[in-house]
């Protein structure tokens, strides 16, 4: 069996051809590095769920509620 040359990329540094940098404007490079080195988990919500949670105080307010819920079953009364 001969095996396939794969052709070597010299330019791995370098962006697609299909990529107009003229178009991102505003980014910040490193915007969230900080964070991210002190540990908090960055999450991207579905725009159905973002509807409802408009901050992220709201985010973990409803979070906390669920683990709570989750901690300390309901007891129903016989």
């Amino acid at each position: 069996m001969m095996k396939k040359k794969t052709e070597k990329r010299g330019r791995r540094d370098e962006l697609r051809r299909e990529y107009d940098l003229s178009k991102w404007k505003g980014g910040v490079r490193g915007k969230h590095a900080s964070r991210y080195r002190a540990g908090t988990n960055l999450v991207l919500l579905s725009p159905d769920a973002a509807k409802y949670f408009p901050d992220e105080q709201s985010v973990n307010t409803a979070l906390r509620t669920l683990i709570h819920a989750a901690k300390h079953p309901l007891r129903h009364a016989r």
